[in-house]
């Protein structure tokens, strides 16, 4: 009798990957219900204590380029344990603030391991295990990400309620704790680490073996120096941007709903729901389109849903039930940030080094993106009205998509040659 195929190792790195972002929820949630509570009892503004996770922003993207050398080269397990570990002493922390000011040092101190954890250590992660079905994997990940944060949202909400805001700090610090800790620190290694091939490793060398010439992809890659030189990587930069910045308008769909067609604040909340259900849908369908059917159909269906999405959306200006479909359209066609940039650097770059030329772009993409999404409200300040974000935003999804075919289809030329 056959030995049962025991299971890969890249499985159990997937499910530390899962148990990590499930718990790093509660970070997602240390803001949103926590305006309110905390800037009455501190005497505070608003943007004086939001300015934490603008802090956070920086700090992650400061650290970027460290984190995809440390992740690449020492042990992996124990670089992003630790950088958990920092994430809770800094949630935990918020617990015990009296000052405004004291927020701004658990922003930098998670923003900083963030970088060890989040949009750039996730792809890194994966990218190491999976040869195949790497997007499949990674869609996985930020689809639990995404249903993770509707989850914590609401958990914060009751835990303020019944607790107060400083105790509901503490309990999710204790459950980022146990849910991600242990497993990142126990399950999470490198293939060396491991000793064991990537999954579908062994399955590409055995094509490469059966075909009459070498694989192009099995060797392809652009050092950052070549990348630099090279104008479809500037292209698929650019992309990676016009996502970066275009994911931030749908948070504003809740507001466009109470400010401009006056519906109540359970309506607009009720329609950011419904974009996060489609975000979850997006994270796994573009990560499987992407395996199945290429880069560029992941990044079509980006397109095809925020233009059905927003434009439903816009309709809603004269039916304002119709903001909700369309809300929730405009969450299926959402993850191109998280899910479909990376891929996209991946196949323009290729492997050898791919985690240190991503980190270099979302140094630039966590900037622009973070750092000007703010501008998205001027089209309300000086227009009174959001029709003008909400059609940026299928613009955007347009010209990413035009540029992006543009680079993988000379990526394509240069393997071939």
């Amino acid at each position: 009798m056959e030995k049962k195929q025991k299971l890969h190792y890249a499985w159990i790195v997937m499910i530390a990957a899962i148990c990590l972002k499930i718990g790093e929820g509660a970070i997602g949630a240390s803001v949103g219900n926590f305006v309110t509570p905390v800037v009455s009892d501190l005497g505070c503004l608003v943007s004086q204590f939001t300015l934490f996770m603008s802090i956070d922003a920086m700090g992650m993207a400061l650290f970027y380029t460290t984190a995809a050398k440390w992740i690449s080269t020492k042990r992996v397990g124990i670089v992003m344990g630790v950088a958990v570990v920092l994430e809770v002493i800094g949630l935990a922390m918020m617990s015990t603030y009296n000052k405004v000011w004291m927020f701004y040092f658990s922003g930098a101190l998670i923003g900083s391991a963030g970088a060890f954890t989040g949009f750039v250590a996730i792809p890194i992660l994966i990218n190491m295990w999976f040869k195949k079905k790497s997007g499949t994997v990674l869609g996985i990940v930020m689809g639990v990400s995404s249903a993770a944060g509707l989850v914590f949202g609401q958990l914060s909400a009751w835990l303020i309620t019944q607790y107060g805001w400083r105790q509901a700090y503490l309990i999710l610090a204790i459950i980022l704790a146990v849910f991600a800790v242990l497993p990142v620190f126990l399950l999470i290694k490198s293939p060396a680490e491991a000793g064991v091939e990537p999954y579908g490793a062994e399955e590409i060398a055995l094509e490469e073996t059966k075909a009459e010439t070498p694989i192009a992809d099995s060797s392809y890659g652009l050092s950052r120096k070549e990348a630099l030189r090279y104008v479809p990587f500037w292209l698929s930069w650019i992309v990676c941007v016009c996502y970066s910045y275009a994911c931030s308008i749908p948070g504003y769909i809740a507001n466009c709903a109470t400010m401009e067609l006056g519906q109540t604040i359970q309506f607009g909340a009720t329609a950011s729901t419904f974009c996060s259900l489609g975000c979850i849908i997006a994270s796994v369908a573009t990560g499987h389109i992407n395996d199945k059917f290429g880069v560029k159909a992941g990044m079509a269906w980006g397109a095809l849903f925020n233009i059905l999405g927003f434009g439903t959306i816009l309709l809603g200006f004269k039916n304002p039930g119709l903001l909700l479909p369309g809300a929730f359209l405009v969450g299926i066609g959402g993850s191109m940030y998280t899910v479909q940039a990376p891929l996209l650097a991946r196949n323009v770059v290729g492997e050898k080094h791919y985690s240190e030329v991503w980190s270099m772009m979302m140094v630039v993409n966590s900037l622009i993106g973070g750092g000007f999404a703010f501008t998205i409200g001027w089209f309300y300040d000086f227009g009174h009205t959001y029709r003008g974000a909400f059609i940026l935003g299928p613009v955007l999804y347009i010209v990413a998509l035009i540029l992006g075919v543009i680079a993988i289809n000379q990526t394509k030329n240069k393997q071939n040659a």
